[in-house]
């Protein structure tokens, strides 16, 4: 398989309606073709074989570098560790990073550990909005709270992307740990105007009924 065949395959399954409509929600340097996610999630399992041919492909357009991170998303741990930097790397955008969901991690969190703290380093909008992605993709678990108020307390909140997964990873904390999750709210970790989108997010879930969501409405902090 060539470059040039493979970007054939993928324009042929674009839609124009759609690019628009992704152009307006997702802000990246790639181009967009306006194929859909279930596609190029097929397309990345149907090539898996082929994983380091399509990895050496150019970075051109949104949907090859998702289709990558699809790809890498699925190898072994030992694997998955050699293609993370650049993966993360070419994370430009809300939605490459959030649907970077490799499987491995879970088998290998407290391992995983020392590669978000080099990645959240780097300080970046997009490396502490990965890390803070994965901590609520793997990590949403009471032996990890500490280390996760660690992240929430020295995450750039002031960088909108960080603001909004620091928003996404407390609501979820709030759903699934919810005294765990009140205790963040009630130790004030958090900015005002990010305190209340996570109570915002968490209360927009339907696995949250409507006594707690009366019960979140007494936490919010006005402003």
């Amino acid at each position: 398989m060539t470059y040039e065949s493979f970007i054939e395959e993928l324009k042929s399954y674009a839609e124009e309606g759609f690019k628009i409509f992704q152009e307006r929600l997702i802000f990246t340097s790639f181009k967009i073709l306006g194929v859909r996610t279930p596609t190029l999630r097929k397309l990345a399992k149907k090539y898996q074989s082929e994983v380091k041919s399509v990895i050496a492909f150019p970075n051109e357009y949104y949907e090859v570098v998702f289709i990558k991170l699809c790809m890498v998303s699925t190898l072994p741990y030992k694997q998955f560790l050699g293609y993370l930097d650049e993966c993360v790397e070419l994370m430009d955008n809300w939605a490459l990073c959030d649907g970077f969901k490799p499987k491995c991690v879970r088998e290998n969190r407290a391992e995983f550990l020392k590669e978000l703290e080099r990645i959240f380093l780097y300080g970046g909008e997009f490396y502490e909005r990965f890390v803070l992605v994965m901590l609520l993709n793997y990590y949403v678990e009471e032996e990890y709270f500490s280390l996760i108020k660690s992240y929430l307390k020295r995450a750039d909140k002031q960088k909108y992307y960080v603001h909004m997964a620091v928003a996404w990873l407390v609501a979820e904390i709030l759903i699934k740990r919810p005294t765990l999750g009140e205790e963040i709210l009630e130790d004030r970790l958090l900015d005002v105007k990010t305190h209340n989108k996570a109570i915002q997010k968490a209360k927009e879930s339907f696995r949250v009924d409507e006594e707690k969501k009366e019960r979140l409405n007494t936490l919010k902090i006005k402003e």
